[in-house]
């Protein structure tokens, strides 16, 4: 199976089994193009006249001897590997969501979680709570040392005394058990301050910072309450924040709609801002919803992600680089077989945590009862609920057999899956096609560093 296309002059081949990636002239792209469906004879037929019969027949030539190196057409070795284990694949919880406050300061439009609350009342997170919470992830995460944390919401910093008590209880416990946490917390970023600063700048191993990027985008989407926009107050904040880590360790999240698709302008204002470290996602909302991101808006939205390739390529030329997020794409190791099949680990690896101690499969999932695995003080009680989310992968969502990017994306998310379409073994479809994009603009960007 190959995928082939052109982008910013490039004609590129993917071969989607090996993830050998080839930049080709036009004779090889045609030829390849015709080559599963006709024979050589057919080929060089169709193309005489702008190939001579020379060039065509070493293009032949080339072709075999890459697909006996196995970097073209090469076969799926992986289906019989993930479906041998299935059910059995052995896993560890190695990750929590700690909603450390279903409460927030912000009345953001998009918001999953109803303003923090995940469709039930507003609750902070006692210590117990998360000392239980930390207790169960040293349990179940077997032999694993590097164990992670996110300190969530709502707005964690609402409840900041219980975030630092639970990162010294953590650390307290490192030694004994041969673990290594690696904390994160995630901000809207209207309480941080210089205390907030130092103590994430000393504990935590990343810090998202939530922000959409223009003044009257970012206001529009994230406003207090009362209505009034909350831009001006965080970006001096967040400036001061990430230099102060060295423009390392953090990101600036930010979440584009239907009212702004030029969302690439959105990025350039954070990197103009000084941000070096981006992420800017499409919303994930119903049809009904003003916001919503349509089938009909993705051709133009094909052409931004187009255009922000292009920017990234203009400002590394000019010793502006910056990391986008969703054009990162390891193509010499990246992610292990189990995790390219599988995904996050929801369910598995990655559980939520609600403020009395409830386990969900992930944070899209709290609030919904049937997806109540058990809780951190008597352990997982749904085996079920796990081992479909373990069986869940590329290979039993069919929309994803076929699909090139499906061992970089691993099936896509499961909530947003079982919310469209209320089963975790399908796919969000307006998210397939803009991953495919992205995956599509990320090799684009290699393949151009790479010939520099």
């Amino acid at each position: 199976m190959i995928h082939q296309y052109e982008n910013n002059g490039f004609r590129i081949v993917l071969d989607v089994n090996s993830g050998a990636i080839h930049v080709v002239d036009e004779l090889m792209y045609e030829v390849l193009a015709r080559y599963e469906r006709e024979t050589p004879e057919q080929i060089k037929e169709g193309l005489r006249g702008r190939f001579s019969p020379q060039e065509l027949d070493e293009a032949f030539a080339e072709i075999r001897e890459l697909i006996g190196q196995k970097a073209l057409f090469t076969p799926d070795e992986y289906e019989t590997y993930i479906e041998g284990l299935g059910k059995n694949r052995p896993t560890v919880v190695k990750a929590l969501c700690l909603h450390i406050a279903h409460d927030c300061n912000l009345a953001c439009k998009y918001c999953f979680a109803e303003e923090g609350e995940y469709h039930g009342g507003r609750a902070l997170m006692s210590f117990e709570v998360g000392k239980a919470a930390l207790d169960f992830l040293i349990r179940e995460s077997g032999n694993r040392r590097n164990l992670e944390v996110d300190f969530f919401g709502g707005e964690p910093t609402l409840n900041f005394q219980v975030v630092k008590d639970l990162v010294a209880y953590g650390r307290s416990q490192e030694e004994q058990y041969n673990k290594k946490f690696r904390f994160t917390l995630t901000t809207n970023g209207v309480r941080l301050d210089d205390e907030i600063m130092e103590f994430a700048n000393r504990e935590m191993d990343n810090v998202v910072l939530s922000i959409d990027g223009r003044k009257e985008v970012h206001d529009r989407m994230r406003p207090f309450p009362n209505g009034s926009g909350s831009y001006e107050l965080v970006v001096p904040k967040y400036k001061k924040f990430a230099d102060s880590r060295n423009q390392q360790r953090y990101y600036v999240r930010g979440t584009f709609t239907h009212h702004n698709l030029d969302f690439a302008e959105d990025v350039k204002h954070l990197m103009d801002l000084g941000f070096r470290q981006v992420s800017v996602e499409p919303v994930v909302a119903p049809d009904e919803a003003d916001y919503a991101i349509r089938e009909e808006d993705l051709p133009r939205l094909y052409e931004e992600y187009d255009r922000l390739a292009c920017e990234i390529l203009k400002r590394h030329k000019n010793g502006e680089d910056f990391n986008f997020f969703h054009f990162m794409i390891d193509l010499e190791g990246g992610p292990c077989v189990a995790k390219r099949l599988s995904g996050c680990g929801s369910g598995t690896e990655y559980l939520a945590v609600t403020p009395w101690g409830d386990l969900y499969p992930c944070h899209q999932f709290v609030g919904n009862d049937k997806f109540c695995m058990g809780n951190v003080f008597d352990g997982v009680k749904r085996q079920d609920i796990a081992d479909d989310f373990r069986s869940c992968n590329v290979y039993s969502k069919e929309k994803c057999r076929s699909c090139f990017a499906k061992f970089y994306c691993s099936g896509g998310c499961a909530a947003n899956s079982y919310n469209f379409h209320g089963s975790i073994h399908d796919a969000y479809d307006i998210g397939c096609a803009l991953m495919r994009k992205r995956v599509e603009c990320a090799i684009m960007i290699q393949a151009a560093l790479a010939q520099e």
